[in-house]
């Protein structure tokens, strides 16, 4: 009994926290350093693209100029929507319903459009890859215009996947070149982050060999969670709620006092600072300056600081991501549906890694329950 009691030790109803699950060669976290197949994620947002970025996490290795120019006319290609999956995308009920539950909806609706999505070979995996990354940014485009009552907006083959969201997104409007660059750091930014749990969700399904499609929707399941990546929303709205400068101390020392957690701050593994926060800082200070609303930083700010001196806790990723998007003009409940946008690509990487060197996931539970129940008769209970 001993022995059985230490496979569970350190790990029962602490969300397997400092358990290692798996060997991954994706992404990796050591103190406050993020890297993507080995390179350091403050290298990536200063240098690289989207785009690139997905070749890396896809391929472990950067691109050549010819790769990189394959890949981008692959993802081109597939943008669009087919137009039978179009006309049944209208017919889901899309006002009042949180966009992460019809994205949901949406990429498992994909599938009966493609002729592989049972085909489990590597090569028909890669082509779901590409479908299923270069179609989600349109497919969240697709139902803002719907709820809005508009048509969606077809998106040009020419351009990126940042530059085509910004454009779908506010329907057909030429996005600012500052605006699609800062959008796409975003999506570097957020590509993968190790063994996150719409990542585990992934390589869970994928382990029992289902194929792609149902991987992603798990991932997609488990972000939709306010805990995974519906914080930024909620730190959006928390920003809003404060409202001004002058709140901003009070109303966190208030959420402390009545023991409430603060959306944004805090990280399950990082104790030292969210590397992505820190470049998403300085974005936030330029960006909602420019959007005249700089007060969304200096209340992030106040707030940062506070967390900091109050709990030694820092923010993550969500918390400055919240006010860039905001300021990019972005709904608020969109948030969460860009995080899907960006981290197909490391769900894809995931859902590959988990393939090629597969045992499906079984862990056990150590029993708390009663034990030695003895069935009665119904007129004796």
């Amino acid at each position: 009994m001993a022995a059985d009691l230490q496979i569970y030790e350190g790990a029962i109803d602490k969300g397997l926290e400092g358990v290692v699950a798996c060997t991954t060669g994706i992404s990796s976290i050591q103190d406050t350093i993020l890297s993507f197949r080995g390179f350091d994620i403050q290298d990536l947002a200063a240098n690289s693209t989207y785009e690139e970025v997905i070749f890396l996490l896809w391929n472990d290795r950067l691109p050549k100029a010819a790769e990189l120019e394959q890949l981008k006319k692959d993802l081109s290609a597939e943008y669009a929507l087919a137009p039978d999956l179009l006309k049944v995308l209208k017919t889901i009920p899309a006002k009042d319903v949180h966009p992460m539950q019809w994205l949901r909806t949406a990429v498992s609706l994909m599938s009966h459009w493609d002729k592989e999505a049972n085909e489990p070979s590597k090569e028909a995996n890669h082509r779901k890859a590409i479908r299923l990354t270069a179609k989600m940014g349109t497919l969240i485009c697709a139902f803002e215009a719907i709820r809005n009552g508009r048509e969606p907006i077809a998106p040009k083959k020419d351009k990126n996947i940042a530059w085509n969201f910004m454009y779908m997104l506010k329907n057909g409007q030429e996005p600012k070149t500052e605006h699609v660059k800062i959008f796409d750091l975003c999506l570097v930014l957020h590509a993968d982050h190790e063994l996150n749990c719409s990542a585990f969700a992934t390589r869970v399904t994928a382990s029992s060999l289902s194929d792609m499609y149902s991987a992603i929707v798990s991932a997609i399941s488990a972000l939709k969670g306010p805990l995974h990546g519906g914080a930024n929303e909620q730190v959006m709205i928390m920003l809003k709620k404060i409202a001004t400068i002058e709140k901003a101390q009070q109303f966190v020392k208030d959420l402390l006092s009545a023991k409430e957690k603060v959306m944004g701050i805090g990280h399950r593994v990082y104790r030292h600072g969210d590397p992505r926060a820190k470049i998403l800082r300085q974005v936030s200070d330029k960006i909602t300056a420019e959007a005249g609303e700089h007060k969304w930083y200096e209340i992030s700010i106040l707030i940062d600081d506070t967390m900091q001196k109050e709990k030694g806790l820092m923010p993550n990723v969500d918390f400055y991501s919240a006010a860039v998007y905001y300021s990019l003009g972005i709904p608020i409940d969109i948030f969460t549906p860009i995080f899907a946008l960006s981290r197909i690509a490391g769900w894809v990487a995931h859902a590959n890694e988990q393939y090629a060197n597969n045992r499906i996931y079984r862990p056990r539970g150590k029993w708390t329950g009663k034990m030695d129940q003895k069935w009665i008769p119904v007129a004796q209970r």
